[in-house]
């Protein structure tokens, strides 16, 4: 795939389909991007977005920032936490009036060097406010990455960060990479999100390798996702005439070399219901025929260090869609011959005794 395809079709959506409002974008004062950068480090956009406006109206400039009193400031920043930022804010303020008369340095190497600036809002500052050719990777971007060119090396590794922090620079739009930073992020948060991503409507879907081979909601990986003490697992069985789809584990998590159906993991609970289902089925394998056959109640399992959950959607098809062609399809017969992990095995035995007719 050419690279430059994904940044032709990136740059389309969001000048054709980018609706998502922030006070902070189209930002071009360094001060004001560099604000808003730190108070959404660990904070959400929606809690953020008050936090930051509030921040501007009191102290518009870095110069009444820095001559403003400590106790203000961290009364102002009351309910963020993370209070690190808070005085790494002041610190940084106050070094910019000293050393730098009040301007906002304006080179990378400088922006980096900054106290509370790592290289993701260096790249923001540099690239928004300079227009300086730094790609930004941050949660969305990874995902995003991830996704369409298939990579399954894990996000949170030394290997994972390089590779996608080359890539991502190799994707910038260099002459415009303010505005290709802010289009990714922002495609990341409104399309490619985390959980049921809108892949049906994407412009990008005819050139992403995980929506062609059906594993959008396998990546991107992550290393230490076994330290997460509740997960949300809902698998779908996927049936067609006498055969079941299933595939083997192989990443490395819990179950790794065991058998599964089509997994979509949740951060959350999610409550299933005819529409959501119909939202995941059409969205990310393009299925429009299908007969629901059955929803599981929830069903919980603890293992040693994170607590499982999750449910099983049982689907007949009239057709097999070609992004999950490549899984194997089991004859019913010989399920009992697979290995499967407790979890679901503590599902089939209930299954196969109460819906023998359906499986």
């Amino acid at each position: 795939m050419p690279r430059k395809d994904f940044t032709t079709y990136l740059m389309q959506w969001n000048a054709q389909k980018n609706t998502r409002v922030m006070p902070w974008k189209g930002e071009l004062d360094a001060y004001k991007i560099w604000i808003s950068e730190i108070i959404l480090q660990q904070t959400r956009v929606e809690q953020g977005w008050a936090y930051y406006e509030r921040f501007i109206q009191k102290f518009p400039t870095v110069q009444q920032l820095a001559q403003a009193n400590d106790e203000d400031i961290f009364k102002l920043w009351e309910g963020l936490g993370y209070y690190n930022r808070c005085k790494n804010l002041l610190f940084t303020a106050r070094l910019i009036v000293t050393k730098y008369q009040g301007i906002f340095p304006n080179s990378y190497d400088e922006i980096i060097n900054l106290k509370g600036i790592g290289t993701y809002t260096a790249s923001a500052i540099a690239s928004f406010a300079f227009n300086l050719p730094y790609a930004v990777v941050d949660g969305n971007v990874f995902r995003v990455l991830a996704r369409v060119f298939a990579i399954q090396v894990p996000t949170d590794t030394a290997e994972g960060k390089k590779i996608f922090l080359e890539l991502a620079n190799s994707l910038l739009d260099k002459n415009r990479p303010g505005l290709y930073n802010q289009a990714i992020m922002d495609f990341g948060a409104t399309v490619c999100k985390p959980f049921a991503p809108a892949c049906n409507m994407c412009n990008i879907n005819k050139i992403c390798k995980a929506f062609e081979n059906g594993i959008v909601n396998d990546l991107p990986i992550k290393e230490k996702i076994i330290k997460k003490k509740n997960r949300w697992l809902y698998y779908f069985i996927f049936l067609k005439q006498d055969t079941v789809m299933v595939r083997k584990r192989m990443q490395q998590d819990i179950w790794q070399n065991l058998h599964e159906f089509y997994l979509v993991e949740s951060t959350e609970a999610i409550t299933w219901d005819e529409q959501e289902i119909e939202n995941i089925l059409q969205n990310q394998l393009h299925i429009s025929k299908y007969t629901l056959l059955h929803i599981s109640p929830t069903i919980e399992q603890q293992l040693t260090h994170q607590k499982i959950k999750g449910q099983f959607i049982t689907i007949q098809l009239t057709s097999i869609p070609k992004n999950i062609q490549q899984y194997k399809w089991h004859s019913r017969n010989k399920m009992d011959e697979l290995a499967f992990p407790k979890f679901i095995n503590q599902y089939l035995d209930k299954y196969f005794i109460e819906n023998k007719n359906e499986m």
